[in-house]
């Protein structure tokens, strides 16, 4: 078993298509409109969905608003240079809503950025995940 994706519901496609593409640096991998049904999905991602967990943006035509409740957390990237990455975020016109620096009670350096509908982005420097996080994995693991 693997993780295929993560559904997020978009109320203008083309606005999320151009952050996700343009701003995080996805490539658009698919996308198909299903007029019976009035919703149009795209797929995202850093890779072939055939070796990749990616993005699937579901827009339902004519909604342009959610209620994002709070339940959903957000979706979490790993990068090599967390403040580079925000710098660069910002000059394409993306919105940086946490500075990047350690967690509240952890070593971690995070970031987040918001997508036009209003989900959370976590950037994760990669490298910097304390060693409770890697205990607690390798506990999940061998159990």
């Amino acid at each position: 078993m693997r993780l295929l994706h993560t559904m997020l519901r978009v109320g203008n496609l083309e606005e999320s298509l151009k952050f996700y593409s343009e701003v995080l640096g996805m490539k658009l991998l698919r996308r198909k409109d299903y007029p019976d049904g009035k919703f149009t999905l795209a797929f995202v991602g850093y890779g072939d969905e055939s070796d990749h967990t990616v993005l699937e943006l579901t827009y339902n035509w004519g909604v342009e608003k959610y209620d994002l409740g709070n339940a959903y957390g957000h979706i979490a990237l790993g990068v090599d240079d967390i403040y580079g990455t925000c710098e660069e975020i910002k000059k394409r016109g993306g919105k940086v809503v946490r500075e990047p620096g350690p967690m509240k009670h952890g070593t971690t350096v995070i970031a987040f950025v918001e997508d036009p509908d209003g989900y959370k982005v976590e950037l994760i420097q990669l490298g910097t995940q304390g060693s409770e996080t890697k205990q607690e994995s390798q506990t999940l693991v061998t159990q």
